[in-house]
């Protein structure tokens, strides 16, 4: 429906904002599932390019390690240009990544290609999404955030199938070509994020956000005032201002002084742990399947039973972390799931044939939707809604490492023993290692917590009885010198006592 001008897209917590939800589901389904449903292909370029299991693994690695890293870049570029145009310029480098992919003739050019510019552009189809929801929604957030985060899921079961539909039919070559194509839906997905400006809301968006727009002026003003002292236009800043106003920028995403905080490092030393072995297992399913003798469709069909268990999952483990019991405990539940996810990887050698093979899929996508639906949701608890922005920019650029190790790590073992086993094994021991470390870390940090809490009370009791004390004492002074006036006579009697018995 054609809008009215200087009117909002529809009201606050619906209206437009499903139509972004969508667009959020697409973008974020593609950013999540596409580093994944590549690992389809990677035994056939392995044969290709007759290279080994490690230096292909390298391509999903620096997919994944590229969509997470930049991850920063892609916020500053929204708070500078707004969702839409990040989104529709991430869709056209997928695109174009996967385009020139196709014509790439060493594996270095598909470490460029699909590596670093398609990484690139998922990156900056990732941030802007969950930023825009929380744009549209208030009170129906924690909603339309769960229902664009099932795009992954959902993106991973479709596109399992059909890249080894894709394959069969027109090779690697010429399926690199159709993903690009179908990756430039990224771009309409885009287009869907109408802005919502502080003139164009509605009443209804105005009233809910007065409050922050004030803030957040004072905040630019305040910003401004510090940045050009003579309140030069923004226009004709110096570059050496822009430059500093990035560094302000910057220091705004990026929270230093949460090194400091206990809870914060306990679940960066856990976390950076974790992902050695997390997306390892995923990248190396379909091959492993392929590699014991299960035809092409069936190893596809091993991520997307994973994906829909997943699918399942994630919903299910944000109720059971939302209850009463688990909310104020949530930590051990994440360490629990981080724990159960590396049994799953340690038991999967035991998995013979399809069916076995199958049960560990089902169990794999469990203990991954576990671990994902609560990754951010116990950062959260730990640093504070207010901090929580930053935090996630800090923790990704450090995940960024070990995302970027697990895979060819995992390969090293696979081209060193010829086996598959060894590489679950590894991922398996380090994640269970994670699990331990953070349960016992968390255990410590709720009892020091708990500590603090005590040491608090005790202080703001004391001072207390020390003033009243202290009140007392001033009280009493003050009796003192009210009661000088009135006493002055019988001061001057007993003085003149004194002085006529010294004359006696």
């Amino acid at each position: 429906p054609a809008m009215l001008p200087g009117r909002a897209p529809g009201p606050l917590d619906g209206g437009w904002g499903w139509v972004v939800v969508f667009g959020a589901f697409v973008s974020m389904g593609f950013a999540y599932a596409f580093p994944k449903g590549v690992a389809i292909f990677f035994k056939e370029i392995q044969d290709f390019f007759g290279t080994s299991y490690s230096e292909v693994a390298w391509v999903s690695s620096i997919m994944l390690a590229t969509t997470y890293g930049a991850g920063p870049i892609s916020s500053i570029l929204v708070n500078r240009y707004g969702s839409r145009p990040v989104v529709m310029f991430g869709g056209l480098l997928c695109g174009v990544g996967m385009v020139s992919a196709a014509f790439c003739t060493s594996i270095l050019q598909l470490y460029i290609c699909v590596g670093f510019i398609t990484g690139f552009g998922l990156a900056l189809n990732l941030q802007p999404s969950v930023i825009i929801i929380g744009k549209y929604f208030l009170k129906r957030r924690p909603i339309a955030n769960g229902l664009a985060m099932a795009g992954s899921p959902v993106m991973l079961c479709t596109l399992a199938p059909l890249n080894q539909f894709l394959f069969d039919n027109f090779g690697w070559r010429g399926s690199f070509l159709i993903l690009g194509a179908i990756l430039l839906n990224c771009c309409v997905a885009g287009a869907l994020f109408r802005p919502i400006g502080a003139a164009t809301g509605s009443v209804k968006t105005q009233a809910t956000e007065k409050g922050k727009d004030t803030l957040k002026e004072e905040v630019t003003k305040d910003a401004m005032e510090m940045s050009s002292p003579m309140n030069v236009p923004r226009e004709t800043k110096t570059e050496e201002e822009g430059g500093k106003d990035c560094c302000e920028k910057i220091n705004r995403y990026l929270d230093f002084s949460l090194f400091k905080h206990r809870g914060f490092l306990i679940y960066l030393i856990g976390n950076v742990l974790m992902f050695l072995g997390f997306f390892a297992p995923i990248v190396f399913l379909a091959p492993y399947a392929k590699h014991i003798g299960i035809d092409e469709y069936s190893a596809a069909f091993l991520l997307s039973i994973l994906a829909i268990v997943d699918m399942i999952a994630r919903p299910t483990t944000g109720i059971i972390a939302n209850s009463k019991w688990v909310r104020p405990r949530i930590q051990y539940f994440f360490s629990f799931s981080i724990a159960f996810n590396g049994a799953c990887h340690l038991l999967c050698p035991l998995a013979s044939g399809y069916t076995g093979l199958v049960v560990y899929s089902i169990f794999f996508g469990l203990a991954f939707g576990m671990v994902c639906a609560m990754l951010f949701e116990t950062l959260m608890d730990l640093v504070g809604a207010a901090r929580f922005t930053s935090a996630v920019g800090l923790v990704t650029i450090a995940e960024c490492c070990t995302i970027l190790l697990g895979p060819p790590i995992g390969g090293t073992l696979i081209d060193t023993f010829g086996d598959y086993k060894y590489m679950f094994i590894k991922c398996g021991a380090v994640m269970v290692l994670a699990g331990t470390f953070l349960f016992i870390m968390n255990y410590y940090n709720y009892r020091m917590l708990a500590k603090e809490e005590k040491k608090k009370k005790a202080e703001e009791e004391d001072p207390k009885s020390v003033r009243t004390e202290n009140e007392g004492r001033n009280n009493w002074n003050k009796e003192i010198v009210r009661d000088g006036p009135e006493m002055e006579p019988l001061r001057e009697e007993q003085e003149g006592l004194k002085k006529e018995a010294n004359g006696t």
